[in-house]
């Protein structure tokens, strides 16, 4: 029930310590405002980080292969292990029921392609099918490569949007002639990739035309699969992990490389390093949450201190209260309304605050790894209910004292 008798004496009390009142808020509000800011920047980064992982999916397992550096069963160093289709079709194949998405890729670095009288260098990479899911190609003309197009060997072209603008000035190039190295290929589609220019360098034609307009043979230069992610992160961890070991085991028993040679075989599981990251986040967030915590007890104990020196100042007041009749729960519940107003009054202060500023701010911030800084309607509806435990806290103690204060010896008091 609402008593304006209850409110006018709260308001009384804190006019006639004004400084008091004021310092006191300040230092509730900057607690939570502090808190708000350092979460909004956790979850920042928590945002940059995603969106460089985005370029490419994060539960993916790269394949390579170098040069022996040990000898290993009368074999000498320096043997040149060449990865072929058999491999890929092996390795595909052996672990299909665990696998997503699957690609072999035979590149060729710095392709000369020619559009009329405009020329530049790209990468060309043959690749399959999956490999627009593998690097989250989104297609913005035409379509991607297919099936038909591996198997007829087609001579045909995928672009990114920066190709498309450095040779096609704009226009749409689909069903357009490049030349590669003098070959001629038919554009069938654009694409762009979160990963910015450097990624839409990539040109991306079938990897059995690549293989015979380059001479290729059945070579590949590398293997590319996606883990079929489960909903749980450490057992999708585990069957990545497994993957990889079983993968690099094949492979260096086919071509009689030393278990320990590291260097013959490059598997790169992007999984681990994505979980390594986000694991580094939370311990970020929990700092950023300890911080903040410790800054908002801070002014929580300063307003506990300050309702101390209320009750005490207002020691004969609450005897009179008592003398007349007034119950223990009316007492304690008029110091914890006083504690939570200014609790509550100087908390949200400094929650929309410090939203205000991430929202001012944040768009403004240009840096790869923060990335839109803000605090999620569930995190400012806890820190709301965290504000009315703090007030609570702050002032169960000295209402608890006021309650318990003997009428007699509280009209002693001068």
């Amino acid at each position: 029930m609402f008593d304006i008798e209850r409110w006018q004496e709260i308001f009384d009390t804190l006019k006639k310590n004004k400084l008091r009142t004021i310092l006191t808020g300040i230092s509730v509000a900057s607690g939570i405002f502090i808190l708000v800011v350092l979460l909004g920047f956790s979850s920042g980064i928590q945002n940059g980080v995603t969106e460089q992982f985005s370029g490419d999916a994060t539960n993916r397992i790269s394949i390579r292969t170098r040069s022996t550096t040990k000898g290993y069963k009368g074999l000498n160093p320096n043997r040149r292990i060449q990865l072929k289709n058999e491999d890929f079709y092996t390795i595909s194949d052996t672990y299909d029921d665990f696998l997503e998405y699957k690609s072999a890729g035979y590149s060729i670095w710095g392709g000369l392609i020619n559009y009329k009288n405009e020329s530049g260098n790209y990468s060309v990479r043959g690749v399959y099918p999956d490999f627009q899911f593998i690097e989250n190609a989104q297609m913005l003309e035409g379509r991607f490569i297919n099936v038909d197009d591996i198997e007829e060997s087609r001579k045909v072209i995928v672009v990114g949007n920066k190709t498309k603008n450095e040779l096609f000035k704009g226009k749409s190039p689909i069903g357009e002639l490049v030349s590669v190295f003098g070959i001629n290929f038919k554009v069938i589609g654009v694409y762009t990739d979160a990963g910015g220019e450097q990624e839409e360098g990539n040109v991306y034609i079938p990897i059995s035309s690549a293989q015979i307009a380059f001479n290729g043979g059945d070579r590949i230069r590398d293997m590319t699969f996606t883990v079929a992610m489960s909903e749980n992160l450490d057992k999708a961890l585990e069957l990545s992990n497994g993957l990889v070991t079983g993968i690099e085991r094949d492979i260096k028993q086919k071509y009689i490389i030393a278990p320990d040679d590291r260097a013959a075989v490059r598997v790169d599981n992007t999984l681990e390093e994505a979980t390594k990251i986000y694991s580094l986040i939370d311990v970020i967030k929990a700092v950023f949450w300890f911080v903040g915590i410790g800054t908002i007890i801070a002014g929580v104990v300063g307003v506990g201190n300050i309702m101390i020196i209320i009750v005490k100042e207002r020691t004969k007041e609450i005897g009179i209260r008592k003398a007349l009749g007034a119950e223990p729960f009316s007492i304690i519940g008029m110091i914890l309304q006083e504690s939570i107003f200014v609790t509550m009054f100087s908390g949200l202060f400094g929650l929309i605050t410090g939203l205000g500023l991430l929202e001012i701010v944040g768009p403004t911030i240009e840096n790869d790894y923060i990335k839109y800084p803000q605090v999620d309607f569930n995190t400012a509806l806890f820190t709301v209910f965290l504000l009315v435990v703090a007030g609570t806290l702050a002032g169960f103690i000295p209402a608890y004292r006021a309650a318990k204060i003997k009428p007699i010896v509280a009209l002693r008091d001068e």
